[in-house]
């Protein structure tokens, strides 16, 4: 299979990657940053450098492939118009430079559940409900999915939650790094129900997604079966560093409060970060959980590790990367 991927340099596309070449499959990827790039170059891989806005280099990647995996994205930006930009019009850029390139390659999107929307206790999404998304970012995710469904290839629709593995600098690294100090401070009360997937079982779901035609024009969730809370999670961590933590719950006031500041200091600097006013919306919810069934009962892809497993591994990496 001949593949292009992009967002081939970050963490899960680096993943997927990793997962497609060890299936013997040859990757073209598109990159922005030479030096992030300097893994990449072994045989089997092609780069081609550009970003989503180079329409020049999208359509010279996307010539002759079977398959396009769409992981490139924005998941901190100022404004909407900021991730509309980066998430919306990219994937517009995707569609119209794999047109432009001829031929009929499946695009696989790698969305989030942030397009989806909260979930409720005890109801994990499966990717048929009406999407609600509460943030600027997953507004963008949804936007870029729509012209997905709408566009010409034939497409599979991802939505991952929680990603935590190796090479993550972004996400549970910050709880990896509070538990050290024995404390960890977790938004209302700890009790959010949240989905996870380790990176390389992703990525094994999303080459999954690209092999087989169960899965074509449907919208999927891929995460572990296990439901946790954020206190859990935080709990796991500890249990997997050999340390005890205590958690201290962030009462909604005072969490919308400090993301109001954090947001607004970054703002000032000209920087973009996750931990803005928007994200609240995202923080203080009942759940954010993923039911996987559909997706294994389709492609047959079950997660290789489960979150006790995933975290051990991701807390050895770490430690041997000196991360930690």
């Amino acid at each position: 299979m001949k593949a292009f991927v992009t967002g081939a340099t970050g963490f899960v596309g680096s993943h997927l990657v990793d997962a497609l070449r060890r299936d013997g499959h040859v990757v073209t990827a598109l990159v922005r940053n030479p030096a992030r790039a300097a893994a990449l170059e072994q045989p089997g891989i092609t780069l081609i450098r550009g970003d989503l806005h180079s329409l020049p280099a999208l359509e010279a990647a996307s010539a002759g492939q079977d398959v396009i995996f769409h992981v490139a994205g924005a998941v901190a930006a100022r404004s909407l118009t900021e991730y509309m930009h980066a998430n919306r019009d990219g994937t517009a850029n995707l569609l119209a430079a794999a047109a432009a390139a001829g031929g009929s390659p499946r695009l696989v999107l790698v969305s989030s559940g942030a397009a989806g929307g909260p979930t409720r206790p005890g109801h994990p999404a499966r990717g048929d409900e009406q999407p609600h998304p509460v943030t600027w970012y997953g507004q963008s995710k949804l936007a870029a999915e729509e012209l997905v469904r709408a566009g010409p290839l034939p497409w599979v629709i991802v939505r991952p939650p929680t990603v935590y593995g190796p090479r993550d600098r972004d996400n549970l690294i910050k709880v990896f790094r509070m538990v050290r100090y024995g404390v960890a401070p977790v938004f209302g009360h700890g009790t959010m129900e949240i989905s996870a997937i380790y990176a390389p079982d992703l990525a094994d779901a999303l080459v999954a997604a690209a092999v087989g035609d169960a899965a074509l024009g449907r919208t999927w969730y891929v995460n572990h079966p296990e439901i946790l809370t954020t206190g859990g999670l935080v709990r796991a961590v500890a249990n997997a560093m050999g340390r005890r933590v205590r958690t201290i719950g962030v009462p909604e006031w005072l969490g919308r409060g400090i993301l109001h500041v954090t947001g607004s200091v970054a703002s000032l600097a000209g920087r973009a970060t996750i931990l803005n006013a928007d994200k609240a919306n995202e923080f203080f919810q009942a759940g954010w959980t993923g039911d996987p069934a559909p997706f294994s009962a389709a492609t047959g892809w079950h997660a290789a590790h489960d979150l006790k497993a995933g975290l051990a591994e991701t807390c050895d990496w770490y430690r041997a990367a000196g991360w930690l």
